[in-house]
Formats: C-alpha cells, sequence, structure tokens
C-alpha cells in the first residue's frame, strides 16, 4: 500500500506544481484510460476461454494469479505468487 500513496503524493505535488506554473497536465483523458483498461481485459479473454473450454486448469486460479498479475500488477499483500516466481520454482 505505501508504494501506491507514495505514487498518489508524487502526483498531488505535480498538481500543484503545475498548477502555480499555469500549464496543463500532460495526463491522457479518461477515455484513453479506459481503452487502456480494455486492452489489459481482452488480451485475458482468448487464455480465459481456452481454460474453461478445455477443462485443464481451475479457471479461478488462473483469474487470481495470471490474469490479476497481468491486468493489476503486482498489489501489496498479494497472497498468491506470480507466474513467473512459480515457472523459476519449477525449474
Amino acid at each position: 500500500m505505501k508504494p501506491y500513496l507514495l505514487s498518489l503524493a508524487a502526483g498531488l505535488l505535480v498538481g500543484v506544481v503545475y498548477s502555480f506554473l499555469g500549464v496543463r497536465s500532460p495526463a491522457p483523458p479518461m477515455i484513453a484510460l479506459v481503452g487502456l483498461l480494455g486492452i489489459l481485459l481482452g488480451e485475458q479473454v482468448v487464455p480465459l476461454a481456452k481454460k474453461a473450454f478445455a477443462g485443464t486448469e481451475d479457471v479461478a486460479h488462473f483469474v487470481q494469479t495470471d490474469c490479476r498479475q497481468h491486468v493489476l500488477g503486482r498489489l501489496p499483500g498479494d497472497k498468491f505468487p506470480c507466474r513467473a516466481s512459480t515457472d523459476k520454482a519449477e525449474a
């Protein structure tokens, strides 16, 4: 949680500096961010469908590990190992 709070604080500080300087933020509009979220979610549709139809792996586990890691990144207090760490452990 600490990295998220630090990131928010840094963003607020930069926003205040921009306000004093009278410049506009270069951040993308909300519609672009929603489009990026759609891309991240869309990338998971095919692997998720393959797992669901094959019945070889628990779909809920796949969503909680691989999909979640790809879409959200590693979250603070994450109980599930990411794919890269499990692959290295098996090798």
